[in-house]
Parts: C-alpha cells; structure tokens; sequence
C-alpha cells in the first residue's frame, strides 16, 4: 500500500493511522504586509524580496506542523491566494477581468477561459522542492483539480465544461509528472465543485484517469472532496484510480457517514475529524470519538485523519491546536488498538 511509506521509522505503535492536513493554514500577519508591499509600485521590493519572504512562511509554517506532530505535511500554500486564482495565473488561455461577488460581502477574482489552455511554466514544483528541503517530515502536494478549475471559472472558449475539463486535466498530468520527478510521493486532488454538481461525476473520473496517466505506483493519489451530498456520489467513486478520499464529515456531525456505509470503502479513507470552520479547538476526547467514526467505516488500517479542509481562515492559534490535538488522539487510538482496549467489530459491507 502507499500509505506504509510515509509511516515514521521511530512509530510508537504497532498501528498507525496515518495524520495529514488538506493544505491551507493561517499565513503569518507579516506575510500580508509583505504582500501589499510587493504589489505597491513605488515600494522598494522586488521579485527577491518576495521570495525571501515567502520562504521563509513557508519554512516557518512547515516546522510548525511538525511540531503538531503531522505525519505528512505541506507548507501552508504559504505562495498561493485562492486554489482557482493562482492556478489560472501560470496557465496560458486564462485572464482576469476583476472581481465577481460570490456571496454575503465575498468576491473571487473569477477568471475567464479566453482560448484554448497550454501549459505554460510550472506550477508547484520550486514549491515542493522548497517544503522538501526544509522539511524533516514527508510532503504532500495539494493541486486544485481540472473539474473544479473549470467549473469556476467563465468558459468563453470551449464547447462546453467537460472538453475544457478534458484539456486541463492533460495540464494537470503534466505538472504531477514534473513534481513525481522532482521527488513528490503524494499528491492531493483538490474537487470541492464535485459534490456540488454530482451528476458530472463521470466528468471527473475521465479527468482523474487523464491525469494519473503514466503516474509510477508508489506515487499515493487523493481526492479532496468537500461539501455537497455524497449519496450522489458514492459508491460511483470508488472506481477513481486514487488511493484514498479525503472528505469534509466533522462540519455536518458526521450525518453523511451513513453513506458511506452502504458499499464496502474499497479505497483509503482520509477523514475530516477536526471542523475547519469553526474557531474552537476540539479536545482530544472529542477527536478520538471522530476518528471512532471512521472505524466504522474502514479498519485502521485504511484510515487517515485530517481537518475537515484547509484551516486558513482560522486564527492561527486554532489551527495549530486542532491539528496538535489531533495527533495526541490518533496516537492515542493506536495505543488503545495495540493494547485490546479498543475492541472492533467492523466487517466490510458485503456487496449485493
């Protein structure tokens, strides 16, 4: 299994559940500051200033998941603004012509497909390489997916969503073989739009078999999904050529898991265990119960916990604690399967 590769050669346990996050965290406040700087003309603050700065949030944000004990862990997307926008910002065929209200006093600066898309300059790689060198822990890679890139953007090119879908997948396989080479053993599929627009989710299996084309087998392929119905979806999706679905559970009290219940989880299971929308850190008696969740789905073995998404929108102190306490109940669980004192009765759904 790919998972067994990124299990800490010093694990206290015999079993182990596997801790991750979904990729976004809290930027540093200077980072903003930073920020303004380097978009104002008359600054003095050029292209190296920023990415002195910039990696330097990254190195920063990076050692504090492996401070929280973290597994595998990403840098924050310390570079990125929102996964649709920085994205269409390197590929050719996109342009922007300001910002789009989305809802309440939300805007998103949505942009338009104007002509077909080309891969133009890399994407995640001096990213990843950056995390790796820094990081003493194993690094995932989260990249937004073709469906959700093309379902939120304006399409004023193609002929309808799914061809443009097709095109930015083949873009999407490309950059991952660039990544796969540049030594990245994990990478994240980020489709929020999926359980949103259920009915398309053939759309992206076709998509998800384009981009893991050719991709070596011990590279883990996930599949970030978040909000929606998922009895739309599932067990549709189980025949995705991924190794495990990451899903958002914690936010809806785990009202879904039934769901996923009705067929044997055939793949890993990358359960949401903390909200990432709320501003409380849940103690670790309260995970563990979570993580029990997942049990009843998939044996230990199966499953990985993470936050339910990315924790940028929290404040930082929060985030860290979710995930810090997070990792104390994982451990925690492990112990009590190692000692008996945690007893299952799971068996797989037998199918029909």
């Amino acid at each position: 299994m790919t998972r067994e590769q990124f299990r800490p050669a010093d694990h206290p346990n015999e079993h182990f559940i596997l801790t991750t996050v979904v990729g976004s965290y809290p930027k540093p406040k200077w980072l903003d500051r930073v920020r303004t700087l380097y978009h104002d003309e008359n600054a003095d603050f050029d292209d190296d200033d920023w990415e002195e700065a910039t990696n330097d949030a990254s190195r920063l944000i990076t050692q504090e998941h492996e401070r929280a004990g973290i597994d595998v862990v990403v840098d924050g997307e310390m570079r990125r603004t929102e996964m649709v926008e920085y994205f269409a910002h390197r590929i050719e065929g996109y342009e922007f012509n300001g910002p789009v209200k989305v809802w309440g006093h939300n805007y998103f600066d949505k942009p338009s497909v104007v002509s077909e898309v080309e891969y133009d300059e890399t994407w995640l790689v001096e990213e990843y390489k950056y995390t790796a060198s820094v990081a003493d822990h194993p690094v995932k890679v989260p990249i937004t997916g073709p469906y959700t890139l093309a379902n939120w953007s304006f399409n004023e090119a193609y002929e309808d969503e799914e061809a443009l879908s097709y095109d930015l997948a083949d873009l999407v396989n490309e950059e991952i073989e660039k990544l796969v080479e540049a030594g990245a053993r994990y990478i994240q599929i980020d489709e929020p739009a999926l359980a949103t627009t259920p009915d398309d989710h053939a759309i992206v299996g076709e998509c998800l078999e384009r981009i893991v084309a050719d991709i070596p087998e011990d590279v883990r392929i996930g599949l970030h999904v978040c909000y929606g119905d998922y009895s739309r979806i599932y067990p549709e999706i189980l025949d995705y050529p991924v190794d495990e679905f990451d899903l958002e559970l914690a936010n809806g009290d785990y009202e879904q898991l039934d769901v996923f219940k009705s067929a044997e989880f055939t793949k890993d299971l990358a359960l949401g265990v903390t909200d990432a929308h709320v501003a409380e850190v849940e103690s670790v008696e309260q995970i563990k119960a979570n993580i029990k969740k997942g049990l009843e789905v998939v044996p230990p073995e199966q499953l990985v916990v993470s936050p339910d998404c990315g924790l940028k929108l929290l404040p930082r102190e929060v985030a860290y604690g979710k995930m810090a306490n997070m990792v104390t109940a994982a451990r925690e669980i492990e112990a009590e399967l190692d000692s008996g004192e945690l007893e299952l009765d799971w068996e797989p759904v037998k199918a029909d």
